[in-house]
């Protein structure tokens, strides 16, 4: 693609994404991509026809992914009903996505869950043709993709057309370096506490920049949610009208400004710090390393340009929902404890729109609640789910099927 411009490195912004996909790089085939699904720096992919109830997880290796469905795929179930279909919680399933792609030698693609797919604990992750990792498309690829879908706390209910991850573009060597970081964050605070950059001395770097917990508050308030066991089905289609307290119980701090996270149970807790992401760059919300706690955090990763952003301000920011869980055994987590880190890539070019821009509906710009936007919530984000069904014409019309049937 020529419009990328020579020797230019960076994150595809949508109208190169846009570009991509008149080009067919990006396709599917019989139907357009919907405009309403490219992000500043990502592209949401959908669901297709049907779900294989697979008998284990798996990566293609040497071989095409149906040809390695055809060995282990258990049964199909329908999404093109009006009521789409239900997933069982632990069980594992593959799904072709409607995308297909046709990469040029030199540019790659990433793909993570959507924040509100991780907040709802549902574990995603995209499956290539020959593939020999989760989530990576190599340069270069020609083919389908496939999602593969584990609910892990609630049963969930899907469609054909419903967005439960997003991929990212790039091309040549994105990845910011701890000190390019620092450089960023002198220049514009890429974290602040309470509106007020944090000081240098005080960033915690390790090939990306550590966010802590916040374990404060008031105690009656709560610092977060733990999903509840035997929950009830959890619509995915369904925007800003399911009751958090039949899937969710809230989270109090003990004495000391800490909680005990108990093995395997997921908890949706809250960033001590505010981030900001400028126009010339995105990030993403790496795994956290396992040598620091028996714990693993946020399953969903990417952040947008303008995440927390507001040109008019040098520090102002949003907190980040991070998903976390303890494996084997109980783990205590303290105020400001280091849970996750974020890593930083150089966009190819500013994007044309921003995430948090007015009248394009960002769900969690802003945020003060963990809560995904399947959910109500109180206070000054009751008006979430109604802003993400103004972003969401897919979400509408699942309604307005489901109204109908």
């Amino acid at each position: 693609m020529g419009e990328r411009g020579d020797g230019k490195s960076g994150v595809l912004p949508n109208h190169h994404i846009e570009k991509a996909v008149a080009a067919e790089l990006i396709s599917a085939p019989d139907e357009e991509i919907p405009t309403s699904n490219i992000q500043p720096a990502s592209l949401d992919l959908r669901l297709g026809d049907v779900a294989h109830r697979i008998q284990c997880s798996f990566l293609p290796g040497a071989n095409k992914v149906r040809e390695r469905l055809s060995e282990l795929s258990k049964y199909e179930v329908d999404l093109t009903g009006a009521d789409g279909a239900v997933l069982e919680v632990g069980l594992p399933y593959v799904i072709p996505l409607l995308e297909r792609l046709r990469l040029p030698h030199d540019m790659r693609a990433r793909a993570n869950p959507k924040s509100s797919t991780g907040r709802a604990d549902v574990f995603t992750r995209v499956i290539t043709d020959y593939g020999a990792r989760f989530d990576d498309v190599r340069p270069g690829y020609a083919g389908p993709l496939y999602l593969e879908v584990v609910p892990l706390s609630f049963p969930v209910r899907v469609y054909r057309g419903l967005t439960l991850n997003q991929l990212r573009l790039s091309v040549g060597d994105t990845t910011l370096s701890d000190a390019e970081i620092r450089r960023e964050h002198a220049e514009r605070p890429l974290l602040s506490v309470g509106g007020k950059p944090v000081k240098p001395g005080e960033l915690q770097l390790a090939a990306g920049l550590f966010l802590g917990l916040n374990l404060k508050g008031p105690k009656n308030k709560g610092v977060g949610w733990r999903a509840r066991g035997s929950a009830p089905l959890l619509d995915l289609g369904k925007v800003g009208g399911t009751d958090p307290k039949l899937f969710w119980d809230k989270v109090e701090r003990d004495k000391g400004d800490r909680i005990i996270l108990q093995p395997n149970s997921f908890y949706l807790l809250m960033s001590h710090e505010e981030v900001t992401i400028p126009p010339h760059l995105a990030a993403e919300m790496a795994a956290y390393d396992p040598t620091s706690g028996e714990l693993r955090t946020h399953y969903a990763g990417f952040f947008d340009p303008g995440f927390g952003y507001n040109p008019h301000a040098r520090a102002i920011g949003s907190t980040a929902a991070l998903e976390v869980r303890a494996h084997d055994v109980a783990f205590m987590i303290e105020h400001r404890q280091h849970v996750c880190k974020l890593t930083f890539e150089q966009m190819l070019e500013p994007p044309t729109v921003l995430y948090g821009d007015a009248g394009f509906g960002s769900n969690y710009q802003g945020q003060t609640e963990t809560l995904g936007k399947h959910f109500k919530v109180d206070g000054s984000h009751s008006t979430l789910g109604r802003a993400s069904k103004e972003r969401d014409p897919q979400a509408q019309q699942l309604e307005f099927a489901r109204e109908r049937g």
